[in-house]
């Protein structure tokens, strides 16, 4: 028999189909990931972090993801809904969506219409404290049509109904596993956030938090072929540059994601030959985060809490004046920083909505040029007179800044240049840095992440699924406020609130008309962008490497970059 298995590989080898032979789930062995910030949960609905949605997506799917050009495909799905195939409601009030007969879920069980409801409501429990519960607004009910169909009726009509249930940000929850799960008792349910049951091609053995995650072929996948891996090994820890000589130069890893290294360095790495560098622009902007709330600890459970309607009792000290704001972007030279930390993998951004290309507004292009001048002219207006120690300060308050961020030699570049660009202003800023692991985790018993923003500035980058920016811009609406109360899972990190703002939102979901969709786009980030509710610097590049033995990566910006790891090869 062995002679007649070597006859036959022998054969087609000279014919070239050798790779089709050989190709089975498990054939390739293992697959070395490096994802530098280390992932604190297998749950992504408890994480804003990306590192956690990158994790969880080889394990958790939606019905519908996008590819790397941003063409949304059916995944569980049998199809796109649509107006033509029935799938929308020609009122545009409802979608209703099949799902794929026969998948199952890691443990031999069916995926049912029931585990999509299930998702729903977890995530729609004002409890759980979801961090995607932006994914399901504008919702009257969520409901099983049988085993295989799910309907969702939506309270006014939506031209772009494809929130919910799509993209990494948005998978589906095995209900039998994660009922007893939601609302007050969701981070107690360690078990399931670590070891979630899912359709993907992945299941979770082992899960370190913050360390490394070890996961085993899906026994259960619904291609038999796939993966090709039968051990997934997901490394967190380090830095973007040591994640990036593990790939490039020792060959130690075959992956290695968010390389926010310096280009020279990365250029280096590269000659050695063992890797290659890929990268892509989506929408992922680096910019600073205005805390519009006072962080002073004195305040106690108050820090960093919005207080109040519409006028917040609780404002920041400085940063309130909307002077002080545009003084700080307009100290900024973007061009140094493009420069130094991102080379070709950075443009000057002038909008947190870079992306795509239609709605990139051109109204708020002043960022593009420093101008220390009116900067100093605006504080000086303003009130903001400098003390014998050269900075600014009114009425006993001094413009002395707590600027934080995340571990990384490029940021804390970045950092390094805006501290000595705001002294020229008057400015006095004190740098604070904070793992990757702990500042974009979701535990909420820790003071350290963005979500609580325990700082006066914090920066960090963030993108969204697919090329539709309607519920990424809803993410700064008044009700997204990240606090106490939903247990810090809004995405308004600047605790921004402007009723004008929210009609916006609110409009853009339930207009049809494309050139529409773009005013309000651009209206909406022209409104964040010029009241400074955040201070864009750099559209980002994504930048990540794999090894030269590795087949089967396709970049991409506009979902997990792991989103086809099913289809990876060694070769």
């Amino acid at each position: 028999m062995q002679k007649i298995i070597t006859t036959i590989i022998t054969l087609a080898v000279a014919l070239g189909l050798a790779s089709s032979v050989q190709a089975g789930r498990g054939s390739d062995g293992q697959l070395n990931l490096l994802y530098w910030q280390a992932p604190s949960t297998m749950n992504p609905n408890l994480s804003g972090g990306t590192k956690e949605l990158e994790a969880s997506s080889v394990v958790l799917e939606p019905l519908a993801r996008y590819d790397e050009k941003g063409n949304m495909l059916p995944w569980l799905a049998e199809e796109i809904p649509t107006v033509e195939n029935g799938g929308v409601s020609k009122d545009l009030t409802s979608i209703t969506w099949k799902i794929k007969k026969g998948i199952k879920w890691s443990d031999g069980s069916a995926l049912t219409a029931d585990d999509a409801v299930f998702t729903y409501e977890y995530c729609t429990n004002p409890d759980t404290g979801c961090t995607s519960t932006n994914y399901y607004k504008d919702i009257q009910s969520v409901k099983a049509i049988g085993s295989n169909t799910v309907k969702i009726q939506f309270t006014v009509p939506k031209p772009f109904p494809y929130a919910t249930f799509v993209g990494y940000n948005s998978p589906i929850l095995q209900k039998a596993q994660f009922d007893g799960c939601q609302g007050a008792k969701a981070q107690e349910c360690t078990k399931q956030n670590f070891y979630p049951i899912g359709t993907g091609p992945f299941k979770v053995v082992d899960f370190k938090p913050n360390d490394v995650i070890v996961f085993e072929a899906n026994p259960n996948y619904r291609d038999a072929s796939k993966p090709a891996f039968n051990k997934l090994v997901f490394k967190g820890g380090g830095d973007a540059t040591s994640a990036a000589r593990a790939v490039l130069e020792t060959g130690e890893m075959d992956y290695a994601w968010n390389l926010q290294v310096e280009p020279e360095i990365l250029s280096k790495m590269a000659q050695a030959g063992k890797g290659t560098v890929v990268s892509a622009f989506g929408t992922a902007v680096e910019r600073l985060m205005v805390n519009f709330t006072n962080p002073s600890p004195a305040l106690g459970e108050d820090r960093s809490e919005y207080i109040g309607g519409n006028n917040n009792r609780n404002a920041h000290p400085f940063l309130s004046d909307y002077n002080v704001r545009r003084a700080l972007s307009l100290a900024i030279d973007r061009q140094i920083l493009v420069d130094a930390g991102y080379g070709q993998a950075g443009k000057i951004s002038c909008n947190v909505l870079p992306a795509p290309a239609i709605y990139a507004s051109t109204a708020n292009d002043e960022c593009k040029t420093q101008n220390i001048a009116e900067a100093n002219r605006l504080l000086d207006a303003a009130g903001w007179k400098r003390g014998s120690d050269g900075i600014r300060q009114k009425g006993g308050v001094r413009i002395s800044i707590l600027y934080q961020t995340s571990t990384n030699s490029v940021r804390q570049a970045t950092q390094a240049f805006i501290k000595e660009m705001w002294k020229q202003i008057g400015v006095e800023t004190e740098l604070r840095n904070i793992s990757a692991s702990v500042f974009f985790g979701g535990d909420v018993g820790s003071p350290d992440t963005y979500q609580k923003f325990f700082a006066d500035i914090e920066m960090y980058t963030n993108t969204f699924s697919g090329t539709d920016p309607e519920t990424y811009m809803s993410n700064w609406t008044c009700k997204e406020m990240a606090q106490k109360r939903n247990k810090w899972g809004g995405n308004n990190m600047p605790r921004w609130c402007n009723a004008a703002y929210d009609a916006l939102s609110a409009e853009m979901s339930k207009t049809a008309a494309i050139k529409d969709r773009i005013r309000l786009a651009k209206e909406m980030n022209d409104m964040l962008m010029q009241d400074y509710a955040m201070i864009p610097l750099i559209h980002r590049g994504g930048v990540s490497a794999h090894s030269n033995s590795i087949t089967g990566p396709r970049m991409n910006e506009w979902d997990s970059e792991l989103w086809n790891i099913a289809d990876w090869r060694r070769k």
